[in-house]
């Protein structure tokens, strides 16, 4: 009972909120959003986010034309400078694979956050899990 207990408690805290687009228009052209989540103390992005990532890429004519943006977020457990490191692991993490689909580096920026700018209240379980993230944002091309 006590080992059912722990795997329990092991998916529960490896629960992954598979990647989410979102869409934003500021009354110009909209950009795109998608979110990797990892579980907490982790930068490893497992291949269900991957093939999301890479389907959703997919699904933005075209995307090597864009600025993309990476912005490397953690919740606030263990420390702000052992977040800011995970932050810019999650971020290269990140910037690796959109380079493994063939994305040039130059076109994409890094910014990361660590523990600070939550999105998400930090004080509860929820906020904890949604504020350890990547967003990967597309920006529209400047004409």
């Amino acid at each position: 009972m006590k080992g059912l207990f722990y795997t329990f408690l092991f998916l529960i805290n490896c629960t992954w909120a598979f990647g989410q687009e979102t869409i934003i228009s500021d009354g110009k052209a909209p950009y795109h959003i998608f979110s990797i989540y990892f579980g907490g103390g982790s930068h490893y992005i497992d291949q269900e986010q991957i093939d999301a990532l890479y389907k959703w890429l997919d699904g933005i004519p075209e995307v090597d034309s864009h600025d993309i943006s990476i912005h490397g977020h953690t919740d606030n457990i263990g420390g702000a400078e052992y977040n800011q490191w995970l932050s810019q692991m999650r971020s290269d993490n990140t910037l690796q694979k959109l380079v493994d689909k063939g994305l040039r580096t130059e076109m994409i920026s890094i910014r990361d956050f660590g523990q600070f700018n939550p999105l998400f209240d930090n004080s509860t379980w929820e906020g904890r899990r949604k504020n350890r993230r990547v967003d990967i944002i597309v920006w529209p091309p400047i004409q």
